[in-house]
């Protein structure tokens, strides 16, 4: 399949709900929202991930596009650490995270092997 727009792009539809599931998570848990830092800096790496895979497609070239799927596979990283470090402070249980990370690590693994398909397709 061909995408004409970074939106039909399943890897940014999944990106996009962990955004909403991130602001969600924030918006419920007191503790987490009050630690304003280590809120914004949850929210900033998981739209990351969405506006890097836009700009990337936008971008128009394999390569590009490439290393901007490896800046958003790298949020995604962050993401996931930022997590355990809620779980390890106490913010929120981890049963509360895992379904949220087993999203996440669906979409590290997405932007992975849609960068290695990139490549490949440039050569």
């Amino acid at each position: 399949m061909v995408y004409k727009r970074f939106e039909e792009l399943p890897v940014w539809q999944d990106a996009r709900r962990i955004v909403s599931s991130i602001y969600g998570l924030i918006t419920i848990n007191e503790k987490l929202r009050k630690d304003f830092s280590l809120a914004d800096q949850l929210k900033r790496a998981s739209y990351s991930i969405v506006l890097n895979i836009a700009e990337g497609f936008e971008r128009k070239t394999n390569k590009e596009f490439a290393y901007f799927l490896n800046i958003a596979k790298g949020s995604a990283g962050e993401v996931r650490s930022i997590l355990y470090i809620i779980e390890d402070i106490g913010y929120v249980n981890e049963s509360g995270l895992v379904q949220l990370r087993c999203e996440i690590e669906m979409i590290s693994t997405q932007l992975s092997n849609f960068r290695s398909f990139i490549l490949t397709m440039s050569h």
